[in-house]
């Protein structure tokens, strides 16, 4: 009988609607030209601190050929088998998050070393909020809009994350998190207006923040205008501005940057996409940006047919995390805010981060399989 019911369970699962087809194409569009682009515009910087062009490239292509493994082996988990650890992986996280502060002998506590390995636990943290608050959401949607359970509640769960990341002084990444769980408790429910002494105590931190912090008035003048100091804290954006203009409505072709060459910081990493728009111009920057909305709709499409609560709050977080990430770090590339230092997916030089997001793709692509299924298609 045990035999009999193992081979009925597989002729099920070989019987289950494949995932979502155009989502799966965006994730492997954005990766194939992120990685192109990666490797353009990092191979000069690669060669000066490192003495070999494909370094960058060498290392996100491994990582990346590593997250597609995971990524197929999640879509193929039942995503209830992760609702069951939950907790325990958001525990395990925000211990390693302590954990870098303790040990990280970095000036920006973010690395865990293990051997010759290094990665980022708040890249993780960030995939445990999304699927703590899920299951939360889910247990607790009928009273979302009472104070305590709607605000109180949640916000601890992506608070002590968004505290812990901050600590880091990895401000970009503390602001993803508090905007992932933001997001996440409006559309579960929680009223508007209980949120405004948080907003407004937010408002009065950053405030004092900035009236009292010299660093970031420096900043924020530095937003204002970046030629008030062209060869310290302006040199980053100024370049950034020079890069994106110097594209023109069709850039100067592919690998023909001329920005890169030491000029831009981080081209391979925050600041990518500059170089992107000076490559293949105004028309291959609105090509990006519409591959990445196209991900977005489709992302949305599949939380709102999800099978139930819990899944369709993963795919929405995971997905407002991309949202997030891309509108904010094309708005500081184009000193429409001030510069975070938040990177760009699929695109930025990251390991842990690309494994990491196309794991998420792994389960958003099993969860859109669930839905097909409950639609009959």
């Amino acid at each position: 009988m045990g035999k009999i019911n193992l081979l009925k369970k597989k002729k099920e699962a070989l019987r289950m609607p494949m995932f979502d087809i155009p989502f799966l194409i965006g994730v492997l569009l954005l990766l194939a030209v992120g990685l192109i682009m990666l490797f353009s515009a990092g191979f000069a910087d690669a060669f000066y601190k490192h003495g070999d062009s494909y370094y960058y490239i060498k290392k996100q292509l491994l990582c990346a050929v590593i997250g597609l493994v995971i990524m197929i082996g999640v879509s193929f988990v039942p995503y209830n088998f992760y609702r069951r650890f939950v907790y325990l992986f958001y525990i395990a996280c925000v211990a390693l998050l302590i954990l870098v502060l303790i040990v990280s002998n970095d000036s920006e506590k973010r690395w865990l070393y293990i051997g010759g390995f290094q990665f980022q636990p708040s890249e993780l943290a960030k995939v445990a909020v999304v699927l703590v608050l899920a299951d939360y959401i889910a247990r607790h949607r009928s009273s979302m809009n009472k104070f305590v359970d709607g605000i109180i509640f949640p916000g601890l769960i992506f608070g002590i994350v968004t505290v812990l990341i901050g600590v880091e002084t990895h401000l970009s990444g503390a602001i993803l998190v508090l905007a992932i769980g933001v997001i996440m408790i409006i559309c579960g429910g929680c009223k508007l207006w209980h949120l405004c002494p948080f907003v407004m105590v937010f408002l009065s931190g950053a405030a004092f923040l900035v009236l009292t912090n010299d660093y970031m008035q420096r900043r924020i003048a530095t937003w204002r205008d970046p030629s008030s100091d062209l060869l310290g804290d302006g040199w980053q954006i100024t370049q950034s501005l020079i890069t994106i203009g110097s594209g023109g409505l069709f850039g100067l072709g592919y690998g023909k940057s001329r920005q890169k060459y030491l000029y831009m910081s981080e081209p391979q990493n925050d600041f990518v996409f500059s170089v992107v728009c000076e490559e293949l111009g105004y028309i291959g920057a609105l090509f990006v940006i519409a591959l990445f909305a196209f991900l977005i709709w489709r992302g949305v499409h599949i939380a709102m047919h999800a099978p139930d609560t819990f899944s369709s709050f993963v795919v929405l977080g995971i997905i407002a995390r991309i949202s997030v990430q891309v509108i904010f770090n094309i708005a500081v590339v184009t000193n429409t805010v001030p510069v975070t230092g938040i990177s760009l997916p699929f695109f930025s030089y990251g390991g842990t981060a690309i494994i990491v997001l196309l794991a998420e793709m792994g389960l958003v692509l099993h969860i859109s399989r669930y839905s097909r299924e409950e639609k009959g298609s």
